[in-house]
């Protein structure tokens, strides 16, 4: 833990990576909306995922480390997972992809604010409170999109804008329920079973009971499911984790902060959304403010803190 190394030119491109694909998540989620219900979409990839990481946690060297004490703390994790991708999944039906991944990795705010009130060793500076307000003015101006003539100040945008920041705080209070349960301790795959197999579990009952069960096998979703559940539920998730073995994980933190740009450029270039630009102001200034809060550590030493773990 001790012997973290700097970011070299490999582990950069590697996070490049791993940022451009977590970006392409909620586009490939819209694409596929036609032919698969997105609640389905995701219950369907967590479940594959579950099993695959599931096989992972088989191996000696994580077996060995996996206790039978973490389970309340991995259903805590894994309801808020499930409600962090609830959110999500009703939120792409109102609005665009490109708003979505902005407002939902408004997360790191919400879980550093939990790690404030929670953890003396967590406590924010000044600096970081000001990155927060930037931020919040942010999400406030880009909420703010208008609608069309005769709408109302609540329009279907604005509703999917909302669910993107109640998704963010599930994710937000995911953070801070595995610092506060014995998830600190277990390995990072295990945290990330527990997850999957919440979100497979219950959003496959609420889509189910909300009859969100669409499923037309087209090629655009079968590549939308393999992509999902292969190399973002999967592989990227895991070259994560392995970054943040080797790698200073404040460095990984500020860096992973491109997701949005590159969820933002493809949303445009793929599915044609438009940029208002009251959404572009707001999303400077929420980039601003979360690059501000989490990079502070980059100044002041790292505290290997795993942001990000959907």
């Amino acid at each position: 833990m001790e012997n973290r190394q700097t970011l070299d030119k490999t582990a950069t491109v590697m996070m490049v990576v791993v940022c451009a694909i977590w970006g392409l998540q909620q586009v490939a989620i819209k694409v596929a909306a036609e032919d698969v219900s997105p609640m389905l979409q995701i219950a369907l990839r967590s479940g594959v995922a579950a099993v695959m990481v599931g096989l992972l946690l088989t191996l000696r060297r994580y077996r060995e480390k996996c206790h039978w004490q973490t389970w309340r703390g991995g259903v805590v994790v894994g309801v808020l997972f499930a409600v962090e991708y609830i959110a999500v999944s009703v939120g792409l039906s109102y609005t665009s992809a490109a708003h979505m991944v902005i407002f939902l990795y408004t997360a790191p705010l919400f879980a550093a604010i939990g790690l404030h009130l929670r953890f003396a060793s967590e406590r924010l500076s000044r600096l970081q409170w000001l990155g927060i307000l930037i931020a919040f003015i942010g999400i406030a101006i880009a909420f703010y999109t208008p609608g069309k003539p005769g709408d109302g100040w609540v329009t279907p945008q604005r509703m999917g804008d909302a669910l993107g920041v109640v998704g963010a705080i599930a994710w937000g209070a995911t953070t801070l329920s595995i610092r506060c349960s014995r998830l600190t301790d277990a390995p990072a795959p295990l945290t990330l079973f527990y997850q999957l197999a919440g979100a497979c579990i219950i959003l496959g009952l609420v889509a189910l009971v909300t009859g969100q069960t669409r499923f037309h096998l087209s090629g655009i979703a079968f590549a939308s499911l393999a992509f999902q559940t292969v190399v973002f539920s999967f592989l990227s998730l895991l070259v994560w984790f392995w970054l943040l073995s080797r790698y200073l994980g404040s460095r990984l933190g500020v860096l992973s902060f491109l997701t949005p740009l590159f969820g933002v450029a493809f949303g445009v270039w793929l599915l044609s959304e438009p940029l208002e630009s009251t959404f572009v102001l707001g999303s400077l200034l929420v980039l601003v403010g979360i690059v501000v809060v989490s990079g502070h550590d980059v100044l002041h030493g790292d505290k290997a803190v795993a942001r990000l773990s959907t």
